[in-house]
């Protein structure tokens, strides 16, 4: 392996455990672009069918490797290709392992799931430890995965909580521990405890007035007009928020003064699509699949009507936008626990799915736009301390690195 020394660039290499959504692969560009410097790589491993409609900026690239998508719990079928699991998760294996024994990370950051898809991270954790010891290995959580019971069961049917152990120098939650706490949550053992870094919750690029100003004329919003964007993330089981969102307009088909833009995801079924868009049209309410510049949008909206994954969540807090989650409830119970705890904090409003009638549903809006105020000035107080918190555990890495070369 190539002597490291201080003239060199710093390597990230990122993990990203993508199958279907935009959740991780979005995330994981949030932190790259604060991560990266003039001397610092970054290059991501993903999944993701559509990492390339991203801008990549100066100093971070992606390996695309073949995509996945989840049947059940434990079932994956390959994305694009006709192959067997077995073969496409071997062919994943041997990309993430081979970029890595070439890239030589000084920090390898592992999204969300400990032992990747499937244990496919698993043969180079276990290289990095054997064979690149310098290596920093960090594995990212997000603030909530699932039921605590869920997670526990999971973890020790799997013996997650060994090889956390074990192969894991960091661990970082994106949360704040005070809101969610994954260590008692999860039984995380005291032995790891200490190696626990809670960042709080990551940032977006937070856009300026004009922004907001632009975007409505480029829609043809007024300044006096009330304007919701209705958001599923992916798309992929976004249809029945969509739905009853329209719902309530055939409810209320001349009562409702606002104008709504609704981006239903990328992977939402054509069928789906198709059939919401021509219900939408009845109301002049624009429906397109994808925005590049999602944020924009958020920070344009007086309100957004999401499902409420981590990272619109996080684009919702940064734009200081007032919001109505319909969280889901399958196959995890994440997206509902966040949304109780951060209600339970002033910063969103939430309706349960099964509880998102036109009559509630309009009535929930109605006092979010009357109350905007005071959720903006909630929100204007809470730190999102996500990268700024990891940036300075990236200079602590590198202080160490350096003092041990010379060191050496």
């Amino acid at each position: 392996m190539t002597t490291r020394n201080e003239s060199q660039v710093y390597n990230i290499l990122m993990y990203s455990h993508d199958t279907y959504g935009l959740g991780h692969i979005r995330r994981t560009m949030a932190i790259a672009n604060h991560l990266r410097d003039a001397n610092t790589n970054v290059l991501i491993l993903t999944g993701s069918p559509i990492a390339g409609r991203f801008q990549f900026p100066g100093q971070v690239d992606f390996v695309r490797i073949p995509g996945m998508i989840k049947r059940t719990n434990d079932d994956y079928q390959s994305l694009s290709i006709r192959i067997e699991q077995e073969k496409a998760l071997a062919i994943r294996t041997n990309i993430i392992l081979a970029t890595a024994r070439t890239f030589q990370p000084h920090l390898f950051i592992v999204d969300k799931e400990p032992l990747g898809l499937k244990r496919e991270v698993l043969p180079t954790l276990e290289w990095l430890k054997e064979s690149s010891p310098s290596t920093v290995t960090v594995l990212g959580l997000r603030d909530v995965l699932d039921d605590s019971l869920v997670i526990r069961n999971d973890w020790r049917e799997k013996n997650v909580y060994s090889y956390l152990d074990r192969l894991y120098d960091e661990i970082w939650i994106y949360g704040n521990q005070n809101i969610y706490d994954p260590i008692e949550m999860y039984a995380i053992p005291e032995q790891i405890h200490e190696r626990i870094q809670f960042t709080g919750y990551i940032p977006r690029k937070k856009h300026k007035p004009e922004t907001k100003i632009n975007i409505r004329k480029r829609y043809r919003v007024l300044e006096e007009d009330n304007f919701i964007l209705v958001t599923t993330g992916g798309g992929g089981d976004g249809y029945e928020v969509i739905d009853r969102y329209l719902a309530m307009h055939e409810y209320y088909p001349t009562s409702l003064p606002f104008k709504t833009i609704i981006i239903t995801g990328p992977f939402m079924p054509k069928a789906e699509r198709e059939q919401l868009e021509c219900r939408a049209k009845r109301f002049g309410i624009k429906l397109i699949p994808f925005h590049p510049k999602f944020e924009a949008l958020i920070s344009a909206a007086d309100l957004v009507v999401s499902m409420g994954g981590y990272n619109t969540i996080c684009e919702i807090l940064t734009q200081q936008t007032p919001s109505l989650i319909i969280p889901r409830e399958t196959p995890r119970k994440e997206q509902i626990i966040r949304a109780r705890r951060l209600k339970s904090e002033g910063l969103l409003d939430f309706i349960p799915l099964q509880e998102a009638t036109p009559q509630q549903l309009r009535e929930n809006i109605f006092c979010l736009l009357n109350d905007r105020r005071q959720y903006t000035e909630k929100i204007r107080s809470f730190e999102l301390s996500g990268l700024d918190k990891m940036l300075a555990r990236l200079r602590h890495f590198k202080e160490t690195d350096f003092f041990m070369n010379h060191l050496n």
